[in-house]
């Protein structure tokens, strides 16, 4: 175990969200672990016309305000997306909103977009150009916005260009009414507004930049389909499946599990791998997935390669394995690709 990860065992002696501003601090200080070595050549990927040195990405949420990005790429990820970012500042729901269910792996949040706002996002997104490293935007909405849509397209507008792609954020089940955007009226008008503000972006900078759509796991029967052909339609990049549940199964044993809001973590692997095996045979290689939700191991990473994505994003895992987890994931999953025969991880997506 590296001293990053006995620091990381420490910060469970801290209010969980304590701990993950001490944890921001000391990465914006330097003090972050560092993959020195070279990316394993199997793991390279292309994603959406993005090069992707390995396929492990950071999933939005740990760095809702854009302050680590370069850290956690040091620390060994393919691609870091920062926010969930809103027009203006806010400061989310009350605290305590932030639990660890520690018996089970998992995290149960109801932060609510807290964050500082785009103009400082945009900022820092700003000063770190040409530093190289793969960085994304999640987008989302004020909770008081009048125009929601709006909100998204704001948000577009003010980092395109500072970005290498966006995501637009519509699955949070902490935000009152959020997830009715995954209704196919909603998303239609939602992606067409996007389609506008991107084609007039596109056509002013000379320069097009990937968007993607955050689902949630919690889906019906036809709905699946139904955000396919929407994302389709809308020529959108890639979809990633899945956020957080507002489920609970009977499997918990944290007296936490009560507790409102999204649960993240390992609970979360076999539900949202299952929906992530829905869009891929909805998709039928139309539009890219990206899998996330519950990876802890590199087993579980291969295990969404196998049920169709191209690329997978995590961050529950690292509050109880720590900073150096993403390289054992990459290890691992290397190692899983070859013992199958793979000579590339795109030879493995959807061979499940």
């Amino acid at each position: 175990m590296s001293l990053h990860d006995v620091a990381a065992r420490a910060l469970h002696a801290f209010d969980p969200e304590d701990a993950h501003g001490l944890a921001i601090r000391g990465l914006k200080l330097g003090l972050g672990p560092r993959d020195v070595g070279p990316d394993d050549p199997i793991l390279a990927f292309q994603l959406a016309g993005l090069s992707l040195p390995n396929c492990v990405g950071l999933a939005a949420g740990f760095d809702k305000n854009a302050e680590v990005p370069d850290a956690m790429l040091a620390a060994g990820f393919g691609f870091v997306e920062a926010g969930t970012v809103t027009p203006l500042a806010q400061a989310g729901n009350p605290r305590p909103r932030l639990f660890r269910l520690t018996e089970d792996q998992a995290v149960i949040n109801r932060m609510g977009f807290n964050n500082g706002g785009l103009e400082p996002f945009a900022r820092r997104l700003s000063a770190r150009k040409g530093r190289g490293g793969l960085v994304g935007a999640n987008i989302g909405a004020n909770k008081d916005a009048t125009d929601r849509i709006q909100d998204y397209v704001t948000g577009l507008t003010r980092l395109w260009g500072l970005s290498d792609y966006f995501t637009a954020n519509i699955s949070s089940p902490n935000t009152p009414g959020l997830r009715a955007l995954q209704t196919k009226a909603a998303l239609e008008e939602l992606l067409g507004r996007l389609a506008e503000a991107r084609a007039t972006l596109k056509a002013q900078s000379g320069r097009d930049y990937p968007i993607f759509l955050k689902v949630a796991p919690d889906l019906e029967d036809g709905e699946v389909e139904a955000i396919v052909e929407t994302v389709v339609g809308a020529s959108l990049d890639a979809i990633i499946v899945s956020n957080t549940t507002i489920a609970r199964p009977d499997t918990l044993k944290s007296p936490l599990a009560g507790e409102s809001g999204g649960l993240s973590g390992a609970p979360l692997l076999e539900a949202s791998t299952a929906v992530l095996k829905r869009f891929h045979a909805a998709a039928g290689g139309r539009v890219a997935l990206i899998g996330a939700g519950g990876i802890a191991s590199g087993a579980d990473a291969y295990a969404k390669i196998r049920a169709g994505a191209q690329a997978v994003q995590l961050y529950s895992a690292l509050v109880y394995g720590g900073p150096g987890l993403v390289v054992r994931i990459k290890r691992e999953l290397a190692a899983r690709l070859r013992a199958d025969g793979f000579a590339a991880v795109q030879d493995a997506v959807g061979a499940a």
